[in-house]
């Protein structure tokens, strides 16, 4: 979608390759913005609320940052502005991103034979209108056996500690060790494109 004929501005709220991909992808023009939050602050017993909580609290932040700039010229267009955020489930546990290369490690081998699942959430804002809408989208995925070479090398990359429950599964090293997913490859990427899709017109 070209900047010039697009009816809106658009506002990525967050600083993660994988949903930026995504979003350009789908053919949207954007620019990006990361919100300073503590994670950790905000708690909740089932993921799928927790993962709404965190893409809402990205957004208020992102907003505030956005009102204590100064901007001198009124904007004739509505900007929407996405936030995201996603956990792993495994056994029932909610996993964020691993705090080392120990809980990379540990996270991986659980992995190995067993299955998974990611919740992903989606919350727009449309900053003219002040309209707030949000969902989220959930996937299972089922691994055959993961050799540790590849726990070695994903750990030795680094990759794997940037993401939700050191999960990641569109990844050379590992696609081969993905049995089954049930759901889409870009939810577990962290931006689901068809619900994605679904709010912006939504929001508009």
């Amino acid at each position: 979608m070209d900047a010039i004929t697009s009816p809106f501005k658009m506002i990525l709220g967050s600083s993660s390759l994988a949903r930026r991909k995504i979003l350009a992808e789908m053919g949207y023009d954007f620019t990006i913005m990361s919100a300073d939050i503590d994670e950790k602050g905000i708690r909740k017993e089932k993921p799928e609320e927790l993962v709404m909580a965190l893409a809402e609290a990205k957004a208020d932040a992102i907003i505030s940052k956005l009102q204590m700039m100064e901007n001198q010229e009124k904007d004739v267009k509505p900007t929407l502005l996405i936030a995201a955020d996603t956990v792993v489930v495994y056994e029932g546990m909610i996993r964020e991103k691993p705090s080392s290369e120990e809980e990379a490690r540990q996270f991986l081998k659980g992995y190995s034979g067993g299955h998974a699942a990611t919740v992903s959430s989606v919350f727009v804002t449309n900053l003219m209108t002040g309209l707030r809408i949000g969902e989220w989208d959930k996937v299972e995925i089922y691994f055959h056996q993961i050799p540790d070479q590849v726990i070695d090398n994903l750990i030795e990359k680094g990759i794997v500690l940037n993401v939700a429950g050191g999960l990641i599964i569109e990844h050379p090293l590992i696609l081969p060790c993905v049995k089954k997913v049930v759901g889409t490859t870009d939810s577990v990427m962290g931006l689901p494109k068809a619900l994605c899709e679904r709010l912006i017109k939504a929001a508009l």
